[in-house]
């Protein structure tokens, strides 16, 4: 017999008389006669109420049927007598797959955040993370529904790289040499030469430098895919492991990147609205009761734009102290994106034209010489969701932005060579994908939107 899933099963339109459930037991409730049993399968976030008769053989066994067992249920769908769910089955055959006993961690009752991060192996089990991570699911699927048809080329970047895109040199050693007994030049430093790819290398924090190669031939490209920052941050925001989705567009402005990321921050938000209300109910239930509101008022309203030296106008005359000072040239913190798009402008804020002294290379000067095409998505809750630019194309400027930023042009010769053979104005952005995650979950922390997280100190799993 072929299974049946519990979303399946809840679906249908009319009674089965044949029916295969397999899935984990939530809860079992004896009565005179008959037992209860809740099955769940994790294909939503509701389980079947499955009825088992003391009449049946099986029934000998009932005492192995305890929360987290595996079954195998046979039996009929029929119309459920009980409240709150439309269908139930009565089983004819229940067999246990796999047993547990009392030592099972996740007994029905109520467990902290900290206790499920400790068992992230069962932790997909339970209500709440099950649902993020079919939403998880989701999204992924409306990242790539959303460049695809709007005829973007996805494309595969490096993990292992020789580039550090941000310059910031927060980034993680790949190398098979003996940490014990390196290799030495004769000056005493490590003889990278003899290292299995001949040089320096490194996990990426960003395929942004090659999918531009590849916007400067197919036009518009996509990238998705992990990244990585040995950032000693230990916010409830950072990971030492993430994943990035990175598009890059040929003969495209400032104003046009833009206008992207809030077409696509949108659309993810609605398609999560319309795909996932079973699962989002844990969420406003349990997390954020004014989650579907915020989602709702993000998707329908037009997003706010300001230029950087509005923001810290609007900074400084706020009246607020802020636990890091605001001033021209410096970053801004989350603290100061939250108060723009919480407290100030009461939704999603674009901020445009940062200081060039506090951005990356690769970002075109602006006319003032002081500013750089940049722009960051702010949003509610949980700050910078979105990070973008127009890119230098000028090779001359370039050049000038790479010695100002203390880069050796030889390692980026062939980024060079873009700008020096058919360059074109170009410009693309990076939006974090837990963060977006955590957006529509209105789960508080990084850890828990991630199946095993990578942070600071913790590597386990």
């Amino acid at each position: 017999m072929q299974r049946t899933t519990v979303k399946q099963a809840l679906a249908a339109e009319a009674p089965i008389p044949e029916i295969l459930i397999q899935g984990w037991v939530r809860t079992r409730r004896d009565a005179k006669g008959f037992s209860f049993v809740e099955v769940n399968d994790g294909t939503c976030l509701k389980g079947i109420q499955v009825i088992v008769d003391a009449a049946l053989p099986d029934y000998a066994h009932i005492d192995k049927v305890n929360t987290g067992a595996a079954v195998s249920v046979k039996g009929e769908l029929v119309e459920s007598k009980g409240k709150g769910q439309k269908w139930e089955v009565i089983a004819r055959s229940l067999e246990v797959v796999g047993a547990t006993d009392a030592t099972y961690p996740l007994q029905k009752k109520g467990h902290s955040l900290e206790f499920l991060r400790e068992i992230a192996h069962l932790r997909p089990r339970s209500n709440l993370f099950g649902a993020v991570f079919r939403v998880r699911s989701r999204l992924a699927w409306a990242i790539h529904q959303f460049f695809q048809e709007r005829g973007f080329v996805y494309i595969h970047t490096p993990i292992i790289t020789a580039s550090d895109c941000e310059g910031a040199g927060e980034l993680f050693r790949v190398t098979t040499l003996d940490p014990e007994n390196p290799p030495r030049t004769d000056d005493g430093r490590v003889d990278f030469s003899r290292d299995f790819f001949a040089r320096p290398t490194y996990l990426t924090v960003s395929g942004q430098l090659e999918a531009e190669v590849f916007a400067c031939a197919l036009s518009n490209v996509y990238t998705f895919g992990p990244t990585f920052r040995a950032e000693n941050s230990n916010t409830s925001r950072h990971a030492s492991e993430f994943w990035m989705i990175e598009p890059e567009m040929a003969f495209c402005n400032l104003e046009g990147d833009m206008d992207l990321a809030e077409d696509f921050v949108k659309s993810l938000i609605r398609d999560i609205l319309e795909n996932c209300a079973g699962d989002l109910e844990i969420f406003s239930r349990f997390v954020d009761k004014t989650l579907l509101e915020r989602l709702r008022f993000v998707v329908e309203r037009p997003f706010q734009r300001c230029s950087y030296a509005e923001a810290i106008e609007i900074l400084e005359k706020s009246g607020k102290r802020f636990e890091f000072p605001i001033a021209w040239g410096a970053n801004l913190q989350s603290e100061h994106e939250r108060y723009l798009t919480e407290e100030h402008f009461k939704c999603p804020v674009t901020v445009y034209n940062y200081p060039r002294e506090i951005k990356p290379f690769y970002m075109r000067l602006n006319d003032d010489g002081r500013t750089v095409a940049a722009m960051d998505v702010l949003v509610p809750g949980i700050g910078e969701i979105v990070g973008g630019s127009q890119r230098e194309e000028r090779l001359e400027v370039l050049r000038a932005n790479m010695r100002d930023h203390g880069l050796d042009e030889a390692d980026y010769a062939w980024y060079l060579d873009l700008r020096r053979w058919g360059t074109v104005p170009h410009a693309g952005f990076g939006l974090g994908f837990e963060r977006m995650l955590m957006f529509v979950t209105g789960m508080g922390n990084i850890r828990d939107v991630i199946p095993f997280a990578r942070t600071p100190g913790h590597c386990a799993f």
